[in-house]
């Protein structure tokens, strides 16, 4: 399983294989599982459908690592589309951005101009951005970018823990101290162990401790998790079904998404589209190797 992962993680930052893999029908048709489509309006229809089964939605425009500020520019006006859309077809949705995708490796100021713009429009039209984590090269400036942020706009704005890294029950500490909302993951990218937890049963035991400090924080929380075991802990934690939200991911365990749902917690799914789908593809089944046994089985059954 490790093994599988580690391969995955390599897999995700194979330039050939992304450009081959994006450009390919068939590797289109294989991400359609995880990925809701290539344009703004896909991951709006996608929305849509999910709010009427009952499902709130974060949406996600694929892509990282921008190398010019026009790009970035460019990245970040996709955003406010989706804000625009969300206020005009009334969804229950926020969004998700990457730093990297909004220019932090072209100036950390041009992305939290960039960032605190949207920021300033999600609040606006009544709604919320979550600043996702990547790498921990990114990880300290991360998290201060959302703490300014987050002095500006005061509960518009949130940030991503990974269980995995050693340093996040420092880093939970200091943003509930500071009223900032969480989504709690594991972790898919590939650290040392100097930095992170190498064995699974680690990172499992420091997600149900960190949960349970975010359960008893009286601040309204995201869960991102799959696996039935962090579930449950955090079902027998809870005492207000209410007081947060499971996160999961669009088109993986849609039968315990649905079951979440029907037990009375609010559960929100992490919708992404966009045309550069390839890493977040491999790091969702790097994340789950059992997905390529599915996607096996239903590409040759189609």
């Amino acid at each position: 399983m490790a093994l599988l992962r580690t391969t995955f993680i390599s897999l995700s930052q194979n330039q050939p294989l992304r450009r081959l893999s994006e450009a390919s029908p068939a590797g289109r048709r294989i991400s359609s599982r995880f990925v809701a489509g290539l344009e703004a309006e896909d991951v709006l229809q996608a929305t849509a459908v999910l709010n009427r089964q009952g499902f709130a939605a974060t949406l996600d425009s694929l892509g990282e690592n921008v190398h010019t500020a026009e790009e970035a520019h460019l990245s970040a006006a996709v955003y406010h589309q989706l804000l625009d859309a969300i206020e005009a077809r009334a969804l229950s949705a926020h969004v998700s951005v990457k730093l990297t995708q909004m220019g932090m490796d072209v100036s950390p100021g041009l992305a939290e101009k960039i960032v605190a713009g949207l920021v300033e429009h999600a609040a606006q039209v009544g709604t919320f951005l979550r600043v996702d984590m990547e790498g921990s090269a990114y990880t300290e400036a991360t998290l201060h970018l959302v703490r300014s942020l987050h002095r500006q706009f005061p509960g518009k704005v949130g940030v991503v823990i990974q269980a995995y890294l050693r340093r996040s029950a420092e880093d939970v500490a200091t943003l509930l101290r500071e009223g900032i909302r969480i989504r709690l993951c594991k972790g898919a990218y590939q650290e040392p162990a100097s930095i992170a937890y190498p064995d699974k049963a680690d990172v499992d035991a420091n997600y149900v401790r960190l949960t349970r400090v975010l359960l008893a924080s009286g601040i309204y929380h995201g869960l991102a998790t799959h696996d039935p075991r962090m579930i449950a802990a955090a079902v027998a934690m809870a005492t207000d079904p209410h007081s947060f939200e499971f996160q999961m991911l669009y088109g993986v365990r849609r039968d315990l998404q649905r079951s979440l749902l029907a037990q009375g917690y609010p559960v929100r799914v992490y919708v992404p589209f966009g045309r550069e789908w390839y890493p977040y593809f491999m790091r969702r089944l790097a994340e789950r190797p059992a997905n390529v046994l599915f996607l096996a089985r239903n590409f040759f059954r189609n």
